[in-house]
Protein backbone atom coordinates (compact mmCIF):
# COMPACT_ATOMS: atom_id res chain seq x y z
CA UNK A 1 0.00 0.00 0.00
CA UNK A 2 1.13 3.35 -1.07
CA UNK A 3 2.37 5.66 2.00
CA UNK A 4 0.37 8.60 2.45
CA UNK A 5 1.16 12.47 1.87
CA UNK A 6 0.65 13.17 5.84
CA UNK A 7 2.81 10.14 7.01
CA UNK A 8 5.12 10.99 4.32
CA UNK A 9 5.45 14.10 6.20
CA UNK A 10 5.74 13.20 9.57
CA UNK A 11 8.78 10.83 8.65
CA UNK A 12 10.19 14.18 6.54
CA UNK A 13 9.97 16.61 9.42
CA UNK A 14 12.36 13.95 11.67
CA UNK A 15 15.05 13.64 8.57
CA UNK A 16 17.47 15.78 7.91
CA UNK A 17 16.25 16.44 4.26
CA UNK A 18 15.30 15.38 0.74
CA UNK A 19 17.98 14.41 -1.75
CA UNK A 20 17.20 13.55 -5.16
CA UNK A 21 21.49 12.43 -5.85
CA UNK A 22 23.17 9.58 -4.27
CA UNK A 23 25.99 11.66 -4.55
CA UNK A 24 25.54 14.13 -2.24
CA UNK A 25 23.70 12.29 0.33
CA UNK A 26 23.47 13.01 3.95
CA UNK A 27 22.86 11.09 7.17
CA UNK A 28 19.43 10.88 7.81
CA UNK A 29 18.04 12.31 4.11
CA UNK A 30 14.96 10.87 2.46
CA UNK A 31 15.98 9.74 -1.20
CA UNK A 32 13.51 10.37 -3.66
CA UNK A 33 14.25 8.30 -6.52
CA UNK A 34 13.20 9.74 -9.77
CA UNK A 35 13.45 8.67 -13.23
CA UNK A 36 14.52 10.48 -16.57
CA UNK A 37 14.68 9.68 -19.86
CA UNK A 38 17.77 7.87 -19.30
CA UNK A 39 17.93 7.01 -15.72
CA UNK A 40 16.16 5.34 -13.18
CA UNK A 41 16.85 5.88 -9.64
CA UNK A 42 14.95 3.22 -7.99
CA UNK A 43 18.23 1.41 -8.88
CA UNK A 44 19.88 3.24 -6.60
CA UNK A 45 17.44 3.13 -3.88
CA UNK A 46 19.67 0.85 -2.08
CA UNK A 47 23.03 2.25 -2.85
CA UNK A 48 21.25 6.09 -0.84
CA UNK A 49 20.25 4.15 1.83
CA UNK A 50 24.10 2.41 2.76
CA UNK A 51 25.49 5.86 1.76
CA UNK A 52 23.28 7.02 4.96
CA UNK A 53 19.83 7.98 3.82
CA UNK A 54 16.87 6.59 6.31
CA UNK A 55 14.64 6.22 4.07
CA UNK A 56 14.17 5.57 -0.12
CA UNK A 57 10.39 7.24 -1.97
CA UNK A 58 10.36 4.41 -4.18
CA UNK A 59 7.71 3.58 -7.07
CA UNK A 60 8.44 0.37 -8.00
CA UNK A 61 7.61 -2.70 -5.94
CA UNK A 62 10.70 -4.66 -7.29
CA UNK A 63 13.32 -3.06 -5.13
CA UNK A 64 11.71 -2.96 -1.91
CA UNK A 65 13.35 -4.50 0.43
CA UNK A 66 12.30 -3.40 4.30
CA UNK A 67 10.33 -0.54 5.77
CA UNK A 68 13.02 1.49 4.88
CA UNK A 69 11.91 1.59 0.98
CA UNK A 70 8.30 4.10 0.89
CA UNK A 71 6.27 2.70 -1.89
CA UNK A 72 4.23 5.40 -3.54
CA UNK A 73 2.79 5.54 -7.15
CA UNK A 74 4.95 8.27 -8.74
CA UNK A 75 8.09 9.61 -7.28
CA UNK A 76 7.89 12.85 -8.60
CA UNK A 77 4.00 13.81 -7.57
CA UNK A 78 4.90 12.32 -4.65
CA UNK A 79 7.90 15.11 -4.30
CA UNK A 80 5.90 17.72 -5.27
CA UNK A 81 2.88 16.80 -3.34
CA UNK A 82 5.05 16.87 -0.39
CA UNK A 83 6.43 20.16 -0.89
CA UNK A 84 3.11 22.23 -1.18
CA UNK A 85 2.07 20.63 2.15
CA UNK A 86 5.58 21.56 4.00
CA UNK A 87 4.76 24.91 1.84
CA UNK A 88 0.88 24.91 3.28
CA UNK A 89 2.16 25.08 6.83
CA UNK A 90 3.68 28.44 6.35
CA UNK A 91 1.27 32.14 6.66
CA UNK A 92 4.35 34.12 5.34
CA UNK A 93 5.16 35.87 1.86
CA UNK A 94 5.89 33.68 -0.85
CA UNK A 95 7.44 35.80 -3.49
CA UNK A 96 7.18 33.92 -7.19
CA UNK A 97 9.87 35.48 -9.76
CA UNK A 98 9.74 34.62 -13.67
CA UNK A 99 10.99 36.42 -17.23
CA UNK A 100 12.91 35.80 -20.21
CA UNK A 101 16.27 37.65 -18.32
CA UNK A 102 17.32 38.94 -15.12
CA UNK A 103 14.88 36.50 -12.42
CA UNK A 104 17.95 34.70 -10.71
CA UNK A 105 20.20 38.47 -10.15
CA UNK A 106 16.52 40.26 -9.55
CA UNK A 107 15.64 36.88 -7.21
CA UNK A 108 19.53 37.71 -5.46
CA UNK A 109 18.67 41.30 -4.76
CA UNK A 110 15.36 41.10 -3.55
CA UNK A 111 16.77 38.51 -1.02
CA UNK A 112 19.40 40.81 -0.13
CA UNK A 113 17.29 43.49 0.34
CA UNK A 114 14.57 41.70 2.52
CA UNK A 115 17.39 39.56 4.30
CA UNK A 116 18.53 43.25 5.76
CA UNK A 117 15.01 42.55 8.17
CA UNK A 118 13.26 39.36 7.60
CA UNK A 119 14.84 35.82 7.97
CA UNK A 120 14.75 35.10 4.58
CA UNK A 121 14.87 31.88 2.17
CA UNK A 122 15.37 31.86 -1.84
CA UNK A 123 15.37 29.42 -4.58
CA UNK A 124 19.65 28.00 -4.62
CA UNK A 125 21.62 28.25 -7.64
CA UNK A 126 19.39 27.16 -10.66
CA UNK A 127 16.86 25.03 -8.65
CA UNK A 128 13.84 26.47 -11.14
CA UNK A 129 12.34 23.55 -12.69
CA UNK A 130 9.48 20.71 -11.76
CA UNK A 131 12.33 19.49 -9.60
CA UNK A 132 14.08 22.45 -7.94
CA UNK A 133 11.00 24.02 -6.80
CA UNK A 134 9.82 21.32 -4.71
CA UNK A 135 13.18 20.92 -3.37
CA UNK A 136 13.55 24.75 -2.46
CA UNK A 137 10.16 24.42 -0.97
CA UNK A 138 11.20 21.57 0.99
CA UNK A 139 14.18 23.47 2.00
CA UNK A 140 12.31 26.01 3.92
CA UNK A 141 12.90 26.20 7.97
CA UNK A 142 10.20 26.58 9.68
CA UNK A 143 11.38 29.93 10.97
CA UNK A 144 11.56 31.81 7.51
CA UNK A 145 9.66 34.97 7.95
CA UNK A 146 9.75 35.67 3.71
CA UNK A 147 10.26 33.09 0.87
CA UNK A 148 11.45 34.05 -2.45
CA UNK A 149 10.77 31.93 -5.35
CA UNK A 150 12.45 31.65 -8.71
CA UNK A 151 10.51 30.16 -11.58
CA UNK A 152 11.86 28.78 -14.67
CA UNK A 153 9.86 27.73 -18.02
CA UNK A 154 10.59 26.77 -21.22
CA UNK A 155 7.10 26.18 -22.49
CA UNK A 156 3.40 27.21 -21.71
CA UNK A 157 1.56 25.63 -18.69
CA UNK A 158 4.92 25.29 -16.56
CA UNK A 159 4.61 28.74 -14.36
CA UNK A 160 0.71 27.62 -13.94
CA UNK A 161 1.99 24.15 -12.46
CA UNK A 162 4.76 25.71 -10.17
CA UNK A 163 2.38 28.35 -9.01
CA UNK A 164 0.29 25.46 -7.76
CA UNK A 165 2.79 23.96 -6.03
CA UNK A 166 4.29 26.69 -4.10
CA UNK A 167 1.70 28.97 -3.98
CA UNK A 168 2.76 32.58 -4.01
CA UNK A 169 1.28 35.60 -2.26
CA UNK A 170 3.63 38.16 -4.75
CA UNK A 171 4.85 37.93 -7.89
CA UNK A 172 6.97 39.58 -9.89
CA UNK A 173 7.99 39.21 -13.98
CA UNK A 174 10.87 40.71 -14.58
CA UNK A 175 10.48 41.01 -18.85
CA UNK A 176 9.24 39.27 -21.69
CA UNK A 177 12.24 38.19 -24.22
CA UNK A 178 12.88 36.08 -26.96
CA UNK A 179 14.21 33.21 -24.58
CA UNK A 180 13.03 29.16 -25.48
CA UNK A 181 11.35 30.17 -28.23
CA UNK A 182 11.16 26.48 -29.61
CA UNK A 183 9.31 25.45 -26.37
CA UNK A 184 6.75 28.35 -26.20
CA UNK A 185 6.15 28.37 -29.72
CA UNK A 186 7.39 32.11 -30.20
CA UNK A 187 6.77 35.60 -28.80
CA UNK A 188 3.39 35.20 -28.06
CA UNK A 189 3.76 32.02 -26.05
CA UNK A 190 6.06 33.10 -24.01
CA UNK A 191 3.84 36.37 -23.28
CA UNK A 192 1.06 33.72 -22.44
CA UNK A 193 3.55 31.27 -20.07
CA UNK A 194 5.13 34.07 -18.15
CA UNK A 195 1.91 35.62 -17.78
CA UNK A 196 0.97 32.61 -15.92
CA UNK A 197 1.86 33.89 -12.77
CA UNK A 198 -0.33 36.69 -13.19
CA UNK A 199 -3.24 34.93 -13.61
CA UNK A 200 -2.35 32.89 -11.06
CA UNK A 201 -1.94 36.18 -8.79
CA UNK A 202 -5.51 37.10 -10.13
CA UNK A 203 -7.10 34.34 -9.19
CA UNK A 204 -5.79 33.78 -5.74
CA UNK A 205 -6.33 37.95 -5.15
CA UNK A 206 -2.41 37.94 -4.89
CA UNK A 207 -0.09 41.25 -5.05
CA UNK A 208 1.84 41.68 -8.42
CA UNK A 209 4.98 43.96 -8.47
CA UNK A 210 4.85 45.51 -12.19
CA UNK A 211 7.48 47.47 -13.77
CA UNK A 212 5.54 50.48 -15.10
CA UNK A 213 8.26 51.41 -17.90
CA UNK A 214 7.49 47.90 -19.18
CA UNK A 215 4.97 48.02 -22.47
CA UNK A 216 4.44 44.50 -22.72
CA UNK A 217 4.09 43.96 -19.02
CA UNK A 218 1.64 46.91 -18.40
CA UNK A 219 -0.50 45.25 -21.35
CA UNK A 220 -0.72 42.09 -19.46
CA UNK A 221 -1.39 43.07 -15.89
CA UNK A 222 -5.33 42.96 -15.34
CA UNK A 223 -4.88 43.75 -11.38
CA UNK A 224 -6.86 46.80 -10.25
CA UNK A 225 -4.02 47.79 -8.31
CA UNK A 226 -0.42 46.01 -8.46
CA UNK A 227 2.50 47.62 -6.82
CA UNK A 228 4.19 49.65 -9.82
CA UNK A 229 7.85 50.84 -9.98
CA UNK A 230 10.05 53.44 -10.82
CA UNK A 231 7.81 55.54 -12.36
CA UNK A 232 7.73 58.85 -10.39
CA UNK A 233 4.29 58.77 -9.58
CA UNK A 234 4.65 54.76 -8.86
CA UNK A 235 4.64 53.14 -5.37
CA UNK A 236 8.48 53.31 -5.72
CA UNK A 237 10.22 55.56 -7.71
CA UNK A 238 14.15 55.91 -8.67
CA UNK A 239 16.19 57.22 -11.77
CA UNK A 240 19.13 55.16 -13.78
CA UNK A 241 22.17 58.34 -13.21
CA UNK A 242 24.90 56.02 -15.52
CA UNK A 243 25.28 52.29 -16.60
CA UNK A 244 29.51 52.97 -17.30
CA UNK A 245 29.70 50.34 -16.84
CA UNK A 246 28.34 50.07 -12.98
CA UNK A 247 25.05 50.51 -13.01
CA UNK A 248 24.45 54.05 -10.34
CA UNK A 249 21.19 54.98 -9.39
CA UNK A 250 19.30 58.13 -7.77
CA UNK A 251 16.60 56.42 -4.97
CA UNK A 252 13.29 57.99 -4.05
CA UNK A 253 14.94 60.16 -1.40
CA UNK A 254 17.69 61.26 -3.47
CA UNK A 255 20.23 59.17 -2.49
CA UNK A 256 22.93 58.04 -5.27
CA UNK A 257 23.50 54.53 -5.05
CA UNK A 258 26.70 52.84 -7.17
CA UNK A 259 26.29 48.97 -7.52
CA UNK A 260 28.44 46.36 -8.80
CA UNK A 261 25.89 45.28 -11.70
CA UNK A 262 27.09 46.23 -15.11
CA UNK A 263 24.57 47.18 -18.07
CA UNK A 264 21.48 49.25 -17.77
CA UNK A 265 19.42 46.35 -18.05
CA UNK A 266 20.30 45.74 -14.77
CA UNK A 267 18.66 48.47 -13.42
CA UNK A 268 15.39 47.25 -13.69
CA UNK A 269 16.53 44.38 -11.12
CA UNK A 270 17.43 46.47 -9.01
CA UNK A 271 14.62 49.07 -8.85
CA UNK A 272 12.06 45.76 -8.17
CA UNK A 273 14.22 45.13 -5.18
CA UNK A 274 14.17 48.47 -3.77
CA UNK A 275 10.62 48.56 -4.47
CA UNK A 276 10.15 45.02 -2.62
CA UNK A 277 12.07 46.12 -0.33
CA UNK A 278 9.91 49.30 0.42
CA UNK A 279 6.69 47.37 0.44
CA UNK A 280 7.45 44.76 2.78
CA UNK A 281 9.02 47.95 5.01
CA UNK A 282 13.09 47.45 4.87
CA UNK A 283 14.08 50.76 5.96
CA UNK A 284 15.72 52.14 2.68
CA UNK A 285 19.05 52.41 3.74
CA UNK A 286 18.84 49.41 4.37
CA UNK A 287 17.94 48.32 1.31
CA UNK A 288 19.93 51.04 -0.84
CA UNK A 289 22.97 49.33 1.51
CA UNK A 290 22.30 45.70 0.67
CA UNK A 291 22.11 46.73 -3.48
CA UNK A 292 25.45 48.68 -3.28
CA UNK A 293 26.86 45.68 -1.57
CA UNK A 294 25.88 43.21 -4.04
CA UNK A 295 27.94 41.65 -5.81
CA UNK A 296 27.08 39.24 -9.00
CA UNK A 297 28.29 35.27 -8.84
CA UNK A 298 27.56 32.38 -11.27
CA UNK A 299 28.59 33.97 -14.41
CA UNK A 300 26.32 36.51 -14.85
CA UNK A 301 27.25 39.77 -15.42
CA UNK A 302 30.64 39.26 -13.36
CA UNK A 303 33.42 41.53 -13.81
CA UNK A 304 36.73 39.14 -13.47
CA UNK A 305 40.17 40.67 -13.54
CA UNK A 306 42.38 38.22 -15.66
CA UNK A 307 46.04 39.41 -15.69
CA UNK A 308 45.79 42.83 -17.68
CA UNK A 309 42.28 42.04 -19.25
CA UNK A 310 38.76 43.15 -17.90
CA UNK A 311 36.63 40.03 -18.23
CA UNK A 312 32.17 40.33 -18.40
CA UNK A 313 31.79 37.10 -17.84
CA UNK A 314 28.11 36.36 -18.76
CA UNK A 315 28.05 33.05 -19.65
CA UNK A 316 25.53 31.44 -18.08
CA UNK A 317 22.65 31.78 -20.48
CA UNK A 318 21.59 33.70 -23.76
CA UNK A 319 18.85 34.71 -25.69
CA UNK A 320 18.74 37.76 -28.38
CA UNK A 321 16.80 39.70 -26.00
CA UNK A 322 19.71 39.35 -23.66
CA UNK A 323 22.67 39.02 -26.14
CA UNK A 324 21.53 42.27 -27.74
CA UNK A 325 21.33 44.36 -24.81
CA UNK A 326 25.03 42.91 -23.33
CA UNK A 327 26.41 43.86 -27.24
CA UNK A 328 24.60 47.38 -26.36
CA UNK A 329 25.94 47.58 -23.10
CA UNK A 330 29.74 46.48 -23.67
CA UNK A 331 29.19 49.26 -26.80
CA UNK A 332 29.16 51.96 -24.06
CA UNK A 333 32.20 50.27 -21.63
CA UNK A 334 35.36 53.21 -22.73
CA UNK A 335 37.97 51.18 -23.44
CA UNK A 336 41.13 51.22 -26.59
CA UNK A 337 40.70 47.25 -26.81
CA UNK A 338 37.19 45.51 -26.70
CA UNK A 339 37.29 42.05 -27.68
CA UNK A 340 33.68 40.42 -28.14
CA UNK A 341 33.38 36.19 -27.46
CA UNK A 342 30.09 34.87 -28.17
CA UNK A 343 28.49 31.26 -28.61
CA UNK A 344 25.03 30.02 -29.46
CA UNK A 345 21.88 31.09 -28.58
CA UNK A 346 20.27 27.68 -27.92
CA UNK A 347 16.25 26.69 -28.09
CA UNK A 348 15.32 28.72 -30.53
CA UNK A 349 13.84 26.29 -32.90
CA UNK A 350 13.01 27.76 -36.21
CA UNK A 351 13.88 31.55 -35.34
CA UNK A 352 17.62 30.35 -34.41
CA UNK A 353 19.04 31.08 -38.09
CA UNK A 354 17.09 34.47 -38.59
CA UNK A 355 18.31 35.95 -34.80
CA UNK A 356 21.81 34.59 -34.93
CA UNK A 357 22.00 36.38 -38.46
CA UNK A 358 20.22 39.59 -36.59
CA UNK A 359 23.11 39.43 -33.85
CA UNK A 360 25.71 39.15 -36.52
CA UNK A 361 24.33 42.58 -38.58
CA UNK A 362 23.90 44.39 -34.75
CA UNK A 363 28.29 43.23 -34.59
CA UNK A 364 29.12 45.01 -37.85
CA UNK A 365 28.69 48.42 -36.32
CA UNK A 366 29.44 48.00 -32.93
CA UNK A 367 33.45 48.81 -33.34
CA UNK A 368 34.74 46.28 -31.49
CA UNK A 369 38.49 45.82 -31.98
CA UNK A 370 37.96 41.47 -32.49
CA UNK A 371 34.92 39.55 -32.76
CA UNK A 372 34.91 35.48 -32.01
CA UNK A 373 31.99 33.37 -32.67
CA UNK A 374 31.32 29.52 -31.69
CA UNK A 375 28.69 27.04 -32.18
CA UNK A 376 26.92 25.72 -35.36
CA UNK A 377 24.09 28.38 -34.51
CA UNK A 378 26.86 31.35 -35.07
CA UNK A 379 27.31 30.58 -38.19
CA UNK A 380 24.54 32.23 -39.55
CA UNK A 381 26.07 35.49 -37.21
CA UNK A 382 29.11 34.98 -39.00
CA UNK A 383 28.00 34.75 -42.86
CA UNK A 384 26.87 38.24 -42.43
CA UNK A 385 29.55 39.55 -40.86
CA UNK A 386 32.76 37.85 -42.50
CA UNK A 387 35.19 40.35 -40.27
CA UNK A 388 34.63 38.04 -37.27
CA UNK A 389 36.88 34.85 -36.47
CA UNK A 390 34.52 31.64 -36.34
CA UNK A 391 34.56 28.30 -34.53
CA UNK A 392 32.28 25.97 -34.67
CA UNK A 393 33.66 23.92 -31.34
CA UNK A 394 35.13 25.86 -27.82
CA UNK A 395 38.07 23.74 -28.30
CA UNK A 396 38.94 25.35 -31.89
CA UNK A 397 38.42 28.73 -29.85
CA UNK A 398 40.63 28.49 -26.95
CA UNK A 399 43.43 27.64 -29.66
CA UNK A 400 42.84 31.34 -31.46
CA UNK A 401 42.29 33.17 -28.19
CA UNK A 402 45.77 31.16 -26.74
CA UNK A 403 47.18 31.95 -30.18
CA UNK A 404 46.40 35.88 -29.81
CA UNK A 405 47.06 36.08 -26.27
CA UNK A 406 45.37 39.70 -25.58
CA UNK A 407 46.76 41.79 -23.27
CA UNK A 408 45.04 45.01 -21.85
CA UNK A 409 41.50 44.57 -23.72
CA UNK A 410 38.07 44.64 -22.32
CA UNK A 411 36.44 41.20 -23.50
CA UNK A 412 32.95 40.18 -23.34
CA UNK A 413 31.79 36.45 -22.76
CA UNK A 414 28.54 35.68 -24.11
CA UNK A 415 26.46 32.51 -24.79
CA UNK A 416 24.02 29.84 -23.93
CA UNK A 417 24.98 27.87 -20.82
CA UNK A 418 25.57 24.38 -22.99
CA UNK A 419 28.28 25.97 -24.63
CA UNK A 420 30.50 26.34 -21.51
CA UNK A 421 31.89 29.77 -22.75
CA UNK A 422 33.76 30.37 -18.82
CA UNK A 423 36.04 27.65 -19.48
CA UNK A 424 37.97 30.35 -21.68
CA UNK A 425 39.23 31.95 -18.89
CA UNK A 426 41.80 29.39 -18.75
CA UNK A 427 43.35 30.86 -21.68
CA UNK A 428 42.71 34.96 -21.28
Amino acid sequence: MAVSIENLYQIYKKSTGVSTDTRNIQQGNIFFALKGPSFNANEFAEDALSKGAAYAVVDDQKVVKDERFLLVDNVLDTLQKLSRHHRRQFSIPFIAITGSNGKTTTKELVNTVLAAKYKTYATKGNLNNHIGIPLTLLSIATDTEIAIIEMGANHQQEIAGYCKIAEPTHGLITNIGKAHLEGFGGIEGVKKGKGELYDYLLETNGTAFVYSENEVLLSMSKFKEPIMYPGENDFYHCELVSADPFVKLKTENNNTVETALIGAYNYENIAAALCIGKYFKVPAQDAERAVASYVPQNNRSQIVEQGTNHIVLDAYNANPSSMKVAIQNFKKIAADKKIAILGDMLELGSESPAEHRAIGDLLKNAGFTKVFLCGPHMKEAAAVMPDAEYSEKRDALESKLKSLAPKHCHILIKGSRGMGLEKLLEVL
